[in-house]
């Protein structure tokens, strides 16, 4: 079947907006609703989160951005890539590619995550270190030349369904996905994942294992790569939130950057072996976290992201503040304060990660995994916070705030509204209802709700990513050096006084 880079006129360049628009309508099988979506492009659950995906294929384009955007391949293709979709070599290379993560996420004011730059958190690794992949080592060399050529969108499903969780994950073959058997070219695989975001507007999803439920099962030891229209391959999408936006004005945030949710169904899908990656091979899949380079680069864009949402935040918040002349109260300013230094905290630690980078192999580096793994346990509870503190300090001014953008139309209602639901400081009733409006779609709408529960769940559970920071620091060796320090400091005295000359005994 043909492959969603097909439509890319020129192969030295990435997709157009209007190429990526075009790859999705090639007969996927997205349901809602109840109803099989004939066209992600058109329908109105989807079409605004495609066309926010296709301005960030654009900005790959235009002048204003190419340059910090995008790099040349590596490849030989002498064409341009997105920059993190490259091998990183160096320091100076992490940084240009923080920028770049940056530059994407500012296009979504940071309330997309799963944009195609989060897959390359991954593809980018294949560059480095294809070997650890084994006999399916020429497919990781494929796919890198393919992702940084292309610049596809890709995303993941990796977390089994929560279904007979207290049984080992092999004895629940019925749900999860495993293999059914090998056939000529390629495996037949069936089952189920979630939550595959966005995964209805992507070209490709890599089927992966959580590290939570992997397994020594044979038929279920594997990764793999599988186009979004392939035979079998079923979406189940949550309800839309962008289809219930009434209009921008009210809901701005819902309306344009809803990344659909949904059940990721393999139903008997033929996966050729060049897609192939882990295979029957339980070590492989076990180890990929720690191994694969992925952890790091997921948790760099991740981070970056983060840091740009909290940006928004914070300069949402200010705005806020000042429609209701609350910005000069100490109380709120000292709030305002924290939720700023929060958003401090996450620049600091995306800028640790490019700034000092893990050695990796051969000459490549990978973002600092210790500021990582910082950002991985705490966004989970900056992110509340921040929601709390604007709920705190805004308070009843997210509620007094006319229906819809309609009632400025009605002549009857409209001179009330001037007069009553006006801001401080001279702002107008139209300025403050938008700044509400959106302040409200960020926090308190389902598509706010939606977000409060997928940050505090991005990086894995919150037992889960606390035991893996303790292992790090373990195997790592820090855990060591900060004992060692205590031991040192015990060292300077005992039952008898100081053991050295440098202090006065107490006699």
């Amino acid at each position: 079947m043909p492959r969603p880079e097909d439509v890319i006129a020129d192969r030295s360049r990435p997709y157009t907006g209007a190429e990526y628009i075009q790859s999705l309508r090639d007969g996927r099988e997205v349901y809602i609703d109840g109803e099989r979506v004939a066209d992600v492009t058109i329908h109105p659950a989807f079409r605004n989160s495609v066309r926010s995906i296709a301005r960030l294929y654009d900005a790959l384009h235009d002048p204003a951005t190419k340059d910090t955007l995008t790099c040349p391949t590596d490849t030989g293709s002498g064409g341009y890539t997105h920059r993190y979709f490259r091998v990183s070599r160096s320091r100076e290379d992490l940084v240009a590619a923080q920028g770049a993560i940056a530059g994407w996420s500012r296009l979504t004011y940071g309330w997309m995550g799963r944009t195609p730059d989060y897959k390359a958190a991954y593809t980018n690794t294949l560059g480095a270190n294809g070997a650890y992949y084994g006999p399916y080592e020429k497919n990781a060399a494929a796919w890198y030349k393919k992702a940084q050529e292309t610049v596809p969108f890709m995303n993941h499903a990796i977390v089994n369904p929560p279904v007979d969780r207290h049984l080992p994950a092999e004895a629940v073959k019925d749900v999860y996905v495993k293999v059914d058997r090998e056939v000529d070219g390629g495996i037949i695989v069936s089952g189920a994942k979630v939550v595959a975001t966005s995964a209805a507007i992507t070209h490709y999803n890599y089927m992966g294992q959580s590290s939570k439920t992997a397994t020594e099962d044979l038929d279920m030891s594997l990764m793999f790569i599988v186009p979004i229209d392939a035979p079998g391959l079923k979406l189940i999408c949550r309800t839309s939130y962008e289809r219930a936006a009434k209009s921008p004005f009210d809901y701005p945030l819902s309306s344009r950057f809803d990344e659909n949710d949904a059940i990721f169904i393999l139903d008997k899908v033929f996966v050729p072996w060049e897609d192939v990656f882990i295979y029957r091979d339980p070590a492989r899949v076990l180890s990929f976290y720690p191994r694969s380079g992925f952890t790091n680069g997921f948790l760099f864009q991740g981070c970056t992201r983060f840091a740009v949402k909290l940006d928004f935040l914070c300069g949402l918040l200010a705005k806020a503040l000042r429609c209701t002349g609350a910005d000069e109260a100490r109380g709120t300013q000292v709030l305002l304060g924290e939720a700023i230094s929060w958003r401090n905290l996450f620049w600091s630690l995306s800028n640790a990660m490019a700034n000092n980078p893990d050695p990796w192999d051969g000459d490549a580096v990978l973002p600092e995994l210790r500021a990582g793994l910082a950002y991985r346990v705490f966004a989970p509870d900056a992110y509340p916070r921040v929601t709390e503190i604007i709920q705190r300090i805004v308070t009843s001014g997210l509620i007094y705030l006319p229906s819809s953008v309609k009632d400025f139309a009605n002549p009857a209602v409209e001179p009330y509204l001037r007069q009553y639901v006006r801001g401080s400081h001279g702002i107008g009733a139209e300025e403050r209802v938008k700044i509400m409006k959106l302040l409200w779609d960020a926090v308190g709408t389902e598509f706010g709700g939606r977000h409060e529960l997928y940050e505090m769940n991005y990086a894995g559970g919150w037992e889960d990513i606390r035991a893996q920071a303790l292992t790090f620091a373990q195997k790592g060796g820090d855990l060591a050096r900060m004992e060692g320090l205590v031991d040192q400091c015990m060292a300077d005295y005992d039952r008898e006084g100081w053991t050295g000359d440098t202090w006065f005994d107490p006699e």
